[in-house]
């Protein structure tokens, strides 16, 4: 194949990984059984760490970055596929180990594979993407729990104006529980509370050191922060309650005692998004198809065209972008 197209290449640079735009043919991608035209990709907090290089996300270069993938089968050596599906890809180290969405085609493990369920475009799922599912997958991991019922205390999200707590938000409130939002941008007030949000507490006030058991608040979390933040949000939680960790923005470390857990029965549930067998994306995407508020959507994202992913990277590393950013890999 000798016709090009463009992909977001991290290369190494003097032993550093440099994102630039490439020419690439059919012919570099990898040997993968299922060959997918990308439509759109998505803006994570993962992606911009990759692209800017602040972040060591790519294991091995030369990496297409994009952890995300929203297109249509057009080649397919799996019984599995058949050119003219719609697929979406969320994780399976895509940007990290393998070659990921910010490509006009990629080839594709018929594994990683998701069926575009009903009811969704595919700029609905990508404007969803790995933060909106990663966001379902916690829900469903606080119900399966039995920390959260509706009706009975209220439910944190941290990161709330983020991909993941705009989600998660809207998921909560459709579901019948009272979210609180915790943000450190007043402006984004009426935002979240359009997706549902009827509480606020000020990031900053969740960001300091306090002690290992504070004042119980919280029936149940969905955090994407870390580090102290998440120590404070488990040490407010009630007892029985739960809180699922899906991310790092605050930071890996986790400065928190066992108190918590010895004393009031908190559970801490990770969430892994990348690996997650496919049973849970099915349900995850499941809990999306009937709960997510559609409308939402079009508060949530916004498309941009690949060619801006430069300077979106920037804005997402610095905090800058709210909710979610679709990527439309032909602009």
């Amino acid at each position: 194949m000798t016709e090009t197209f463009r992909a977001l290449l991290i290369e190494d640079r003097d032993g550093k990984p440099v994102a630039g735009f490439r020419d690439l043919t059919r012919d570099a991608l990898p040997d993968h059984d299922v060959l997918v035209e990308v439509a759109y990709s998505t803006l994570n907090y993962k992606d911009g760490l990759a692209i800017t290089g602040k972040g060591r996300i790519a294991r091995r270069l030369p990496m297409v970055a994009g952890i995300d993938i929203a297109g249509t089968v057009v080649e397919s050596r799996s019984d599995r596929w058949q050119p003219g599906d719609k697929v979406i890809v969320n994780g399976w180290g895509l940007s990290e180990t393998e070659w990921g969405g910010y490509s006009r085609f990629q080839r594709l493990k018929p594994e990683w594979l998701t069926r575009l369920p009903q009811g969704f475009s595919l700029q609905d799922a990508m404007a969803i993407g790995t933060a909106g599912y990663t966001a379902a997958l916690c829900v469903d991991a606080l119900e399966d729990w039995g920390a959260i019922r509706p009706g009975e205390g209220e439910v944190l999200v941290t990161g709330a104006a983020g991909g993941v707590g705009s989600t998660a938000i809207s998921l909560l409130s459709a579901k019948g529980y009272a979210v609180t939002a915790a943000t450190g941008r007043p402006e984004t007030h009426d935002y979240l509370a359009g997706l549902g949000a009827t509480g606020f507490v000020d990031r900053a006030a969740l960001a300091e050191k306090a002690g290992p058991l504070q004042k119980e608040r919280w029936a149940g979390a969905v955090d994407s922060v870390g580090s102290t933040t998440l120590a404070n949000v488990l040490a407010q939680t009630r007892y029985g309650g739960a809180v699922a960790a899906c991310g790092l923005a605050g930071g890996f470390d986790l400065p928190a005692t066992v108190m918590p857990h010895i004393l009031r029965a908190v559970a801490l549930l990770g969430i892994d998004s990348v690996m997650a067998p496919q049973a849970k994306r099915d349900r995850a995407w499941a809990t999306l198809a009937a709960h997510l508020d559609k409308a939402h959507l079009d508060s949530i994202a916004r498309v941009e065209p690949m060619s801006k992913l430069p300077e979106l990277a920037a804005d997402i590393v610095a905090g800058r972008i709210r909710g979610r950013v679709v990527i439309d890999i032909a602009a």
